[in-house]
C-alpha cells in the first residue's frame, strides 16, 4: 500500500491530506522525504510542524488555510494525533475542535499538504473523526512487517537503491540485522553503495558488512546450549559479555528463544508448515526455518527443563549482589540439570 502511494507522490500526484498510522516510524520518515522531493521549494526549514498533544488541531487548520508566501504549497506535519485513538480524557492536555476538523476534511486547502501522524498500534474505529479521516485522507498503515511481506519490502528497498537481493539473502539480512525497517534501510543503503550497482547484495556482502545483533548471537547461544554443545555456548556467552551484554537480559532472551522452540515444535507436530508457524507465532520465517532444520534439537521435555532452570537462574541473578556472570556460565556448563 505504501509503495503504491509513494509512486503516486513521485509522479506528482500529491493529495491534500495524509494519515500515517502504526508503529514503524520508517514509513513516516520515508513518506515525508518523498513529499519534500515532490514539492517544489520545500526543505527541512520550510516544513511547518505541530505536536497535537500540545497544540489544538484548529491551529493546524488555520495554518493550512493561510496562503503560502514563497511556495506553491506548504508542507505541514501534525504529529501525535492522539484524538484518533481511545484515550483517557482526564490526561489530555489539549481540547481539540474536532467539529472544525470534520468540516475542513470535506474541503481541505488546495495550497497545503497536511500530514497527520498517529504513531499508535490501533486507532479507535468507533470515533466519528477516525472514520472521516480514513475516508477522506490518504492513509498509510505503518504496520510491522513480517515474513514474506518483509522479504518483499527488502527487495523493493534494494531495487530503490539500485541493487538487488535474493529472498535467501534477505532472510540472512533479517537474521543479522533484525526486523527494524529503519535499521534494514540503513544497511541496504550501505551495501548498495558498496556494490555500486555492479553486483547484487549477496550473503557474502551481508556477512562482511552487516554487524551482528545481540539477538542473533543469543539465537546461536541458545541453539548451542540446547543441542548440548557446551564449549560453543560458553564461548558465545563470553563474547556477549565482552560486548557489554548483561546476564539478566541474556537470561530473558534465552528463555524467549526456548519458548519459541517449544511453540515451533508443538505446531510442527500438529502439521503446521513453516509459513503457517511463522504467521501464527508472529516471527520471521527464517527463524522458524533454522529451528525446523536443526537435527540436534532437544525434545520438548528437555526444553521445558531448560526453561524451568532458567527461571531459577533469573531469580538468583536478581537476588544476588555477587558475580552474576559466573552464575550463568555455570548454568551453560551443566546442560539439562533436573
Amino acid at each position: 500500500m505504501a509503495t503504491a502511494i509513494w509512486k503516486k507522490i513521485a509522479g506528482g500526484e500529491i493529495d491534500p491530506v495524509y494519515l500515517l498510522t502504526g508503529l514503524e516510524h520508517h514509513f513516516f520518515d520515508a513518506t515525508i522525504t518523498r513529499l519534500k522531493k515532490a514539492l517544489p521549494d520545500i526543505d527541512d526549514a520550510s516544513i511547518i510542524r505541530f505536536d497535537l498533544e500540545e497544540t489544538p488541531v484548529e491551529m493546524v487548520i488555520e495554518e493550512a488555510d493561510t496562503l503560502p508566501f514563497l511556495e506553491e504549497r506548504k508542507l505541514i506535519i501534525a504529529g501525535n494525533a492522539s484524538f484518533l485513538k481511545a484515550a483517557d480524557k482526564s490526561k489530555e492536555k489539549v481540547v481539540h475542535n474536532l467539529a472544525m476538523l470534520e468540516n475542513w476534511l470535506a474541503n481541505p486547502s488546495p495550497t497545503a499538504v497536511v500530514v497527520f501522524i498517529a504513531p499508535y498500534e490501533k486507532l479507535d474505529a468507533r470515533k466519528r473523526i477516525t472514520k472521516l479521516m480514513r475516508e477522506r485522507a490518504t492513509v498509510i498503515e505503518a504496520a510491522h512487517l513480517q515474513g514474506k511481506d518483509l522479504t518483499i519490502w527488502i527487495q523493493q528497498e534494494a531495487k530503490a537503491n539500485g541493487s538487488a537481493i535474493s529472498s535467501d539473502a534477505a532472510d540472512l539480512l533479517v537474521k543479522m540485522a533484525g526486523e527494524s525497517l529503519l535499521t534494514l534501510s540503513s544497511e541496504i543503503g550501505k551495501m548498495a553503495t558498496y556494490t555500486a550497482g555492479e553486483s547484487d547484495i549477496t550473503p557474502e556482502t551481508i556477512m562482511n558488512l552487516v554487524p551482528r545483533t545481540p539477538e542473533m548471537d543469543v539465537f546461536k547461544l541458545t541453539e548451542a546450549y540446547a543441542s548440548g554443545r557446551v564449549s560453543d555456548a560458553v564461548s558465545i556467552y563470553h563474547d556477549l559479555l565482552r560486548n557489554g551484554q548483561e546476564p539478566i537480559m541474556l537470561t530473558a532472551l534465552i528463555a524467549s528463544q526456548i519458548r519459541l522452540m517449544i511453540h515451533v515444535g508443538s505446531l510442527r507436530k500438529k502439521g503446521y508448515q513453516q509459513s503457517q508457524i511463522a504467521k501464527t507465532l508472529g516471527v520471521h520465517p527464517y527463524r522458524v526455518k533454522l529451528m525446523m532444520e536443526n537435527r540436534n534439537a532437544p525434545s520438548e521435555d528437555r526444553l521445558l527443563i531448560i526453561l524451568n532452570n532458567l527461571a531459577g537462574i533469573d531469580y538468583k541473578l536478581k537476588s544476588t549482589s555477587g558475580k552474576r556472570e559466573r552464575l550463568l556460565e555455570l548454568f551453560f556448563m551443566e546442560p539439562f540439570r533436573k
